[in-house]
């Protein structure tokens, strides 16, 4: 039986969530009202999905998500909020989010949501088992496992979304990466929102990568990116 934890403020759609999501989608679900509930449960015992709610009292749904990334950078995350606009949208995603629901929602919706976004884990989980996690870019060294990267004996941490592009580029290394399939292998969706955040991200592997001249990111006008090492 797959746990879930679900952190909602208002009481009674929080119990209905939980009841709905026992009872049709045969989960065990945590239920906690507020963000500093939410991560002292996250602590205590692993999930293999999280619902979090953006507008909470003591620690917000958003504070909490950064929060569960320092500790579980892939544990799947879908925000439940009212708040509806591109910028929170674009922040959603961008500090690890997986996915984004604006209330009202049909509680159907979001069950239709987890299922797809657990069927994806579990997919992506054996697929990334039969794929390498070390790679040599030029002078530097990249663990995707730990996701760090070192050169000369200095090591940067990198973030869950950065790790995995870095590492799709290392996988076409001197190939093109395209847009869309960037964004569909980590996003799962190639919209709007999520192709800004991927540019944010690509900013900073670029300048993680700046200390050798021979390694070299590249835009392949109307396709994608290429990682260029020579």
């Amino acid at each position: 039986m797959k746990k879930l934890l679900l952190v909602e403020d208002d009481p009674n759609l929080g119990l209905l969530l939980q009841d709905y999501l026992q009872l049709k989608g045969k989960f065990d679900v945590v239920l906690c009202t507020d963000g500093e509930e939410g991560l002292q449960a996250f602590t205590k015992q692993n999930y293999d999905l999280l619902i979090l709610d953006v507008m909470m009292p003591k620690k917000d749904g958003f504070t909490l998500g950064r929060d569960v990334r320092k500790i579980n950078p892939h544990v799947p995350i879908i925000f439940a909020t009212a708040k509806g606009m591109i910028e929170d949208k674009t922040e959603a995603f961008t500090l690890g989010g997986d996915d984004y629901i604006t209330k009202p929602f049909r509680i159907e919706e979001l069950l239709l949501r987890i299922n797809a976004l657990l069927k994806r884990t579990d997919s992506a989980e054996k697929k990334e088992e039969m794929q390498p996690s070390r790679f040599e870019i030029g002078n530097y060294h990249f663990d995707y496992t730990t996701q760090m990267i070192a050169i000369n004996g200095t090591q940067q941490k990198l973030s869950t979304k950065e790790a995995e592009l870095l590492r799709l580029l290392c996988l076409k290394k001197n190939e093109v990466l395209t847009r869309e399939e960037a964004l569909l292998h980590i996003w799962h969706d190639d919209n709007y929102f999520n192709g800004r955040s991927m540019d944010v991200f690509l900013s900073k592997i670029r300048k993680y990568l700046k200390d050798d001249p021979s390694v070299e990111i590249i835009n392949v006008h109307g396709k994608g990116y290429k990682l260029l090492v020579n």
